[in-house]
């Protein structure tokens, strides 16, 4: 495949416009700086080959679209051909963002999609996610710090040995989401939907869960502080947790298992409980004083 540095930068430059694509954030997903895209685009420097490749599939084109051999070919025309035989493998692949080993300060991303997998080993600090669909994502070995996820979908995520520091989840939805040797603190979860979600090996320290849904969630082997659960609980279990000032609050503890060494921490105030989830408790030695019975 011939190639040459200016007729290659137009064709960078035509391809990006069509999919109205910045220098900047083309630049952004191959980890390189906007000026180093400006010079491929002004015919200055040329990318590598398995750079190329990166930009076709970013760009949506054939590789083949770069090729000196094929001049006439338009951005629309390789475009459709790259789709026509993607389609008709059953193969197609959505353009996706490789946001791993990243270090991002206050950046905007708000509405972000097709993050796929590829969140891992980043530093985030004061970054915002609001309305951004997240769903699936493998969260790895990541710090994030001050950032705002409100209203996102974080459905079915897997939030793998990383530290959630005063972040705002306000309104996300963590449907069975797993979170495995994290640490959480001091993070506002208002009125996020916890159910089916894990947490496991955890720590779950000072964060806001007012308004949250509890249902058939998971606490495994993991530290529990500074937190007051309200409202319904049900089908929840606790095991094997450590607890230091945890207060169920005007909540409702419907078949939620307490398989813990000691509940003498656990504080309750004008709670409600069914009769299993109170054996439970009182097995636990819990302080049963602000609890009464569910009759049915």
């Amino acid at each position: 495949m011939m190639l040459q540095s200016k007729s290659i930068g137009n064709k960078i430059a035509a391809a990006r416009k069509r999919i109205n694509l910045s220098q900047a954030e083309l630049a952004e997903q191959i980890c390189i700086s906007s000026q180093a895209v400006g010079k491929w685009e002004r015919g200055e420097s040329m990318p590598d080959i398995s750079t190329l490749n990166r930009l076709a599939e970013i760009l949506g084109v054939d590789l083949n679209y770069f090729s000196d051999k094929f001049p006439s070919v338009s951005v629309e025309t390789s475009m459709q051909d790259h789709t026509t035989e993607t389609e008709s493998s059953d193969q197609v692949k959505k353009r996706s963002w490789d946001m791993s080993r990243g270090n991002w300060v206050n950046a905007d991303f708000s509405g972000l999609k097709n993050l796929r997998e590829k969140f891992g080993s980043s530093n985030m600090k004061n970054c915002k996610f609001i309305g951004s669909e997240m769903s699936g994502l493998v969260l790895k070995a990541n710090h994030v710090d001050a950032c705002d996820f409100s209203n996102s979908d974080l459905s079915s995520s897997k939030i793998q040995a990383s530290h959630l520091i005063n972040n705002l989840f306000k309104e996300c939805s963590l449907k069975a989401a797993q979170f495995s040797s994290s640490h959480i603190q001091n993070c506002n979860f208002f009125q996020t939907d916890f159910t089916g979600s894990t947490f496991k090996t955890s720590s779950f320290i000072g964060n806001i869960i007012e308004g949250s849904i509890w249902n058939a969630a998971s606490f495994i082997s993991s530290d529990i502080s500074n937190v007051v659960f309200e409202g319904k609980v049900e089908d929840c279990s606790f095991e094997y947790c450590s607890f230091s000032k945890v207060t169920f609050k005007n909540a409702t503890l419907k078949n939620t298992f307490f398989k813990c060494r000691s509940l003498k921490r656990l504080q309750f105030i004008d709670c409600q409980a069914d009769r299993m989830t109170y054996e439970f408790l009182k097995n636990g030695k819990a302080d049963l004083k602000g609890i009464s019975l569910i009759t049915e």
